[in-house]
C-alpha cells in the first residue's frame, strides 16, 4: 500500500519509507536498528538534526539542507513534516516466535492482534497506544495491513520504534502459536456477553480487535478462548477502532 502522504517512485526503493516530522525523526535516529540513508531539512533545523546524530552516534548519516518547497515536492501537501523528512530503511517485522519466548520468561505480556485493520493512520495511533500501556508487541497478517509508510509512523508519533510489530501469514496459526506459550486469547465483540474488565488479567493475554463495522472473521473469532466487549452505552454502536484500542489496553494495564 502507497503512502498516501508520498508522490510514488520520489527518491525511494520499495524497501524504503520517508520518515517526516520532528518527533518521528528523533525516535528513528534513536533507534540503532533503524537504517536511515539521508536527512534533508530545512536551515532552521539543521543544527538541532546535527545534535542528535552526534548524541547517538550517528554522525556518518548525510544531512542536506534544502528549501522548504523542496520537502513540500517529496511528500503531499497536507503532510505535517515541520521541514524534517529522513529516507530510511523499513523495520524488519519481529518473529512472533521471539514474542512467544519473552512471554514464556515474564508470564505477563500483552499482545495486541489487529484483523484486517487497513488504514495506516488507525494502525499508527494504535501503536502508540500499544507503547504507551506496555503492550509486548503487535501483531497483523501481513496481506490484509498496510505497510509501514510515513502517515503511520507520524500517527505513531514515532512510538513505532519502539514497539515489536509481528506481520504473520495467518492469525489463526499465529493465536495457536501465542496459546501454545501459554497466552489467553480475547477477542473484542460488541456482541459478547462478558465486558473487558471482567476479564482475567493474570499471565499473558492476547487481545484480538477486528475492522470497523466487520469485527473479526468468523475463524478468527472462534480460535479465539473468549470474547469480550467495551462497557459503552448501547445507543452508541461503536468506537473508532483505535480509540478502542487505546481503552482496551488501558484496562489491560490495570494491575
Amino acid at each position: 500500500m502507497k503512502n498516501k502522504h508520498m508522490k510514488s517512485g520520489r527518491g525511494k526503493t520499495e524497501s524504503e519509507v520517508l520518515i517526516y516530522g520532528k518527533h518521528p525523526a528523533e525516535a528513528a535516529i534513536a533507534n540503532p536498528g533503524r537504517n536511515i540513508k539521508n536527512i534533508a531539512v530545512t536551515a532552521e533545523n539543521a543544527a538541532e538534526i546535527k545534535a542528535l546524530l552526534k548524541q547517538y552516534g550517528r554522525g556518518n548519516i548525510p544531512v542536506t539542507v534544502v528549501e522548504r518547497r523542496e520537502i513540500d515536492r517529496m511528500l503531499s501537501g497536507d503532510a505535517v513534516h515541520q521541514g524534517i523528512v529522513l529516507t530510511a530503511e523499513m523495520l524488519p517485522p519481529v518473529p512472533l516466535e521471539e514474542i512467544c519466548d519473552e512471554a514464556r520468561k515474564n508470564g505477563s505480556s500483552r499482545v495486541l492482534i489487529l484483523d484486517q485493520v487497513t488504514d495506516p493512520q488507525n494502525v499508527g495511533a494504535i501503536i502508540r497506544s500499544c507503547a504507551a500501556f506496555g503492550a509486548s508487541a503487535l501483531v497483523m497478517q501481513d496481506k490484509n495491513s498496510p505497510a509501514e509508510s510515513g502517515a503511520m509512523i507520524k500517527a505513531s508519533a514515532g512510538t513505532i520504534e519502539l514497539l515489536p510489530v509481528c506481520r504473520v501469514t495467518n492469525l489463526s496459526r499465529a493465536i495457536d502459536l501465542l496459546k501454545q506459550a501459554d497466552f489467553w486469547v480475547a477477542g473484542m465483540d460488541g456482541y459478547a456477553e462478558v465486558t473487558l474488565d471482567k476479564l482475567n488479567k493474570k499471565g499473558n493475554i492476547a487481545l484480538v480487535m477486528g475492522s470497523e463495522g466487520k469485527g473479526m472473521r468468523r475463524l478468527v473469532e472462534e480460535n479465539c478462548d473468549q470474547t469480550v466487549k467495551l462497557p459503552i452505552d448501547p445507543r452508541v454502536e461503536s468506537l473508532n477502532v483505535s480509540t478502542a484500542a487505546a481503552i482496551a489496553l488501558y484496562e489491560l494495564s490495570r494491575k
